[in-house]
């Protein structure tokens, strides 16, 4: 946990916001994995995380706005529990921790909301066990449009002591990368793989920030199964991260030969893939559009591969259409944080979006979730990528869609070639950008020489 006083001038921030109200933040709860006493492994609610900091199952949150106070709900273990889970801090050492001023048992939480006469404010759940509380406590009535765009401001702007916590989750997601590279061969199996670069995760006590993506298969964006059997001349496409020891996300894709070596046509195309997030990154400063920056990457695909002879036509009139969405599907990155896709369950438009700009509609830009002005302190991805996608050529091609930009009849012969994505994680400063946690091997040359030398 950071200090008492983090989390204090946290809820002071986030309280003067709200006039004279009452702020209710829900810890998560443990969930059955398939009978009620087997529980899958608890994560805590990234919001309930940020106010207060406690890493712990069943607890409640309730802030008064007007007299500054807030309350932590929660039980001490009884003893029958103690003999199955051991001993854990008491809710009243759990309160200090977090600097909280008041603690009652959550048997009180109910009594305590419906006593008071202020308005009470609560954020959007996302799991039906708090959807359902919700429910109980204030018969559905909506949550707090306010209490959402306050939140978003605030946790937007990433602390020099969240910006540590990042760089140490990707200490031990670099390693992560490499180790992929080190044990990918021929003959090898995405699940062998996969298999290690997790459990090098757990073996230093992190959990991964979301399900890897690992897979010859890399033209599909979200690929978690792991089946198949790695072959010479194909790519493997890598997208992991581990969390920092306080839960705080990072998320990294590397792109890399099966045998060790890029041919010439995998060349070609991480080098165009290679050149969009390098232009990508000239947008990275205060006050630029992110929207812009990804429209820029699009072009930088448009104009590569023309020179493949994969596109034609003028680069902005592709770009103005979408043409270039067939091989570039997917927004140009997103917001991190507490959660990998920063805050989206409170509403995706809220936190990648403002008054200026309106999200498109148009294929691929449309899966754009972070369009607006960055600013000092925003934490994001940068990853683009260009993917060879069967069945959207296909349906494309029998539309006619966008026929004057690209060449249909020259694709049959990538239609096996896969997917490659290239990902960094940065902070905004008042200068530009910075690319966080250490170096890990992006260039070809870089690439094929730990890969060689592991061979």
């Amino acid at each position: 946990m950071f200090s008492p006083d983090t989390y204090q001038n946290r809820r002071k921030a986030l309280s003067k916001t709200i006039e004279d109200g009452i702020i209710f933040l829900p810890g998560n709860i443990p969930v059955p994995m398939n009978y009620p006493s087997n529980h899958l492994r608890f994560r805590q609610d990234s919001n309930f995380l940020y106010f207060c900091g406690l890493d712990f199952p069943n607890l409640n949150l309730v802030m008064n706005t007007g007299s500054g106070d807030s309350t932590l709900f929660g039980d001490d273990l009884s003893v029958d529990q103690i003999v199955w889970e051991g001993d854990r801090t008491s809710i009243k050492e759990m309160a200090g921790l977090a600097g909280i001023n008041h603690f009652r048992p959550n048997k009180d939480l109910s009594k305590h909301l419906k006593k008071k006469k202020q308005s009470i404010h609560y954020l959007p759940q996302y799991r039906a066990d708090q959807k359902k509380l919700m429910e109980q406590l204030f018969n559905g009535k909506g949550s707090s449009k306010n209490l959402i765009q306050s939140v978003i401001q605030q946790r937007s702007i990433k602390t020099e002591e969240e910006i540590i916590e990042i760089d140490q989750g990707m200490v031990v997601t670099a390693e992560m990368h490499k180790l992929a590279m080190m044990l990918t061969r021929p003959g090898a199996k995405e699940q062998t793989i996969v298999g290690q670069i997790e459990g090098f995760a757990l073996s230093y006590g992190r959990r991964l920030a979301y399900p890897v993506i690992f897979s010859v298969r890399g033209e599909i964006l979200h690929n978690n199964e792991y089946n198949n059997t790695l072959e010479s001349g194909q790519l493997v496409l890598n997208d992991s991260g581990a969390e920092s020891p306080m839960h705080y996300a990072s998320d990294i894709t590397r792109t890399f030969p099966v045998n060790g070596k890029f041919n010439k046509r995998q060349k070609a195309i991480y080098h165009i893939v290679n050149e969009m997030q390098f232009e990508a990154f000239n947008y990275c400063e205060p006050g630029k559009s992110y929207k812009d920056a990804h429209l820029k990457a699009a072009s930088i695909a448009v104009e590569g591969l023309k020179s493949l002879g994969l596109m034609k036509g003028k680069v902005e009139d592709a770009v103005a259409t979408g043409a270039h969405a067939l091989f570039f599907p997917h927004g140009l990155g997103h917001m991190m944080g507490l959660d990998v896709h920063d805050m989206e369950g409170l509403g995706e438009d809220l936190v990648g979006y403002d008054d200026k700009k309106d999200r498109s509609d148009q294929f691929g830009l449309a899966y754009l979730r972070l369009a607006k002005e960055l600013e000092p302190g925003f934490v994001l991805t940068v990853e683009p990528g260009l993917y060879f996608i069967p069945h959207l050529i296909d349906q494309w091609k029998a539309d006619k869609k966008n026929n004057d930009f690209i060449n249909y009849d020259k694709l049959d012969s990538y239609r096996d070639f896969g997917g490659i994505r290239i990902e960094d994680n940065i902070v905004i400063t008042n200068e530009g950008y910075r690319i966080l946690g250490p170096p890990i091997p992006k260039t070809i040359d870089e690439i094929e020489g730990l890969m060689e030398d592991n061979a």
